[in-house]
Parts: structure tokens; C-alpha cells; sequence
């Protein structure tokens, strides 16, 4: 019984580890939103990937906590943050700026929070 208490435990840590996720990564999509770039890493510019860079750290060690959660739950990845990493980079001249793209992943969260 001890066991399953403690994977309890554990499930509603992840949970709350998934919602603070959630809640850093939407405080960071509203200020790119608003027009701050880096967050994306879409130009090579050290000062805005320098500014940016204790958000992305955040939310990699958040990512990292919840994923071994996961792992012991026997659960897939924290798909969020893979996907959110795999949109980061750089991009052709073509592809929207980071604004619009930030809105895009608010709307998307928004869209996600609901259907839950």
C-alpha cells in the first residue's frame, strides 16, 4: 500500500509540476506576443537569447522534473515541452515572426485547456 501511495503522491506532483509548466510558458508566450523577441531563438542575436535564456532554463528543469515523474509513472514524455523545444530555432525568411507564432502556441494552450 505504501507503494501506491507514494505513486499517488507522485501523480499529483506531476500534475502540479505540469500546471506550473503551463503557467511559465504562457507568461512567456504573452510577453513575445507583446513583442519581445528570443524566445523562439528565430535570429542569431546573443542579446535576445541572452534574455531569454533563464526562461528557456526554467522550463527545461521544470520539463526534466516532470519527465522523470513521468518515467516512473510509466507515462509518455512531457509532450509540451518537446514540442515547444522542437519550435525553437531558426526559421526561413518566410515563416512568421515570433509574435504571431507566440500567439499561435497562446491560442493552442488556450484551445488545449479547454478540451481537458
Amino acid at each position: 500500500m505504501a507503494k501506491a501511495d507514494r505513486l499517488e503522491r507522485l501523480d499529483a506532483r506531476r500534475i502540479d509540476l505540469e500546471a506550473d509548466y503551463r503557467e511559465a510558458l504562457i507568461e512567456a508566450l504573452k510577453v513575445t506576443a507583446a513583442g519581445k523577441w528570443g524566445l523562439f531563438d528565430h535570429k542569431a542575436d546573443r542579446v535576445a537569447r541572452a534574455a531569454a535564456a533563464p526562461v528557456i532554463e526554467h522550463l527545461a528543469d521544470l520539463a526534466e522534473t516532470i519527465d522523470a515523474a513521468r518515467a516512473t509513472l510509466f507515462m509518455e514524455p512531457f509532450a509540451l515541452h518537446h514540442e515547444f523545444m522542437a519550435a525553437r530555432g531558426p526559421v526561413s525568411a518566410q515563416a512568421v515572426g515570433e509574435p504571431k507564432q507566440a500567439q499561435s502556441w497562446l491560442a493552442r494552450i488556450q484551445a488545449d485547456g479547454q478540451a481537458q
